[in-house]
């Protein structure tokens, strides 16, 4: 199934979007984006994203959009695709004006989404765990809004790929860890849930705030902290957390095999209760 974009309430084929060269999105990045899973043609965490991509666009005063209209397009965009098991991909820029830094004042934003066939290329490596690299943390200062400016987390992706590796750690010069290229990361360490704060200037993760969550409903105790490069030697458990990865075990860091080299216990609990919940979300 070709994936179908919508423009403006215009559903059309992705493949014959069109969208002006000055997009400011396109020159400046001056845009934020959300994506999201759909299982069985239902957006999952779909308030939890929302919320997210109306506060992006409060953050960069990107205004005069509809969000309740964008999530109506998201589900007719779906249902006319006849999706089910697939990714939503949301993004709304300043629009399209002469090219000039300043906040032009008559840009009207552009809203595009579309939705494409998901193949849930992380199953297997879900079951047996991957390897990761640790990689300098290049990205802007407000990795808490989710814009399209991800050069730095494409470096880190683009290395981390180069090294036969699923995803790259990152971190500031003197050590501390903040997060992934394109996920979360947490560490257990006797027992313990250990994730970075997010007033470290990390994206408010969707699924790294829900598995925080579901840490109650598998009795692990989780600690906000500050992390550092030198304790990934010391961790009995890594693993990655996202919207296509959900619960993804990491089995080394940079050439070093975490423990066992297996995906650990405590890692299992936590995509067993995962897979519960988005069970029941589909029974509903």
């Amino acid at each position: 199934m070709n994936p179908l974009a919508n423009l403006h309430g215009k559903i059309m084929p992705l493949d014959e979007l069109r969208i002006s060269a000055l997009d400011r999105g396109f020159i400046f990045g001056d845009a934020v984006y959300e994506v999201l899973r759909v299982y069985q043609g239902k957006p999952w965490l779909e308030d939890e994203h929302f919320d997210r991509f109306t506060r992006g666009l409060s953050e960069l005063r990107i205004t005069g959009v509809d969000m309740p209209r964008m999530r109506r397009r998201m589900h007719e965009t779906i249902k006319a695709g006849g999706f089910t098991e697939a990714m939503a991909y949301l993004q709304v820029t300043r629009g399209s004006a002469p090219r000039k830094h300043a906040f032009p004042k008559d840009a009207v934003p552009l809203e595009l989404l579309w939705i494409q066939e998901y193949a849930d290329t992380y199953r297997p490596l879900c079951q047996t765990g991957c390897s990761v690299i640790t990689h300098p943390d290049l990205r802007w200062h407000r990795a808490d809004i989710k814009t399209t400016n991800l050069l730095g987390n494409v470096l880190a992706n683009q290395a981390a790929t180069e090294a036969g590796c699923a995803e790259a750690i990152l971190y500031l010069p003197d050590g501390t860890l903040t997060e992934a290229s394109h996920s979360s990361f947490f560490a257990i360490k006797n027992g313990q849930l250990h994730t970075t704060p997010l007033k470290a200037n990390v994206l408010p993760s969707i699924t790294r705030n829900y598995v925080v969550k579901l840490c109650a409903q598998a009795n692990i105790e989780v600690v906000e902290r500050m992390l550092h490069r030198r304790e990934l030697d010391e961790a009995d458990e890594l693993f990655l957390v996202g919207t296509t990865c959900e619960v993804l075990p990491i089995i080394q860091v940079d050439g070093r095999v975490v423990k066992s080299g297996k995906p650990g216990p405590l890692t299992r609990r936590l995509q067993a209760v995962y897979t519960e919940n988005v069970q029941a979300f589909l029974r509903k």
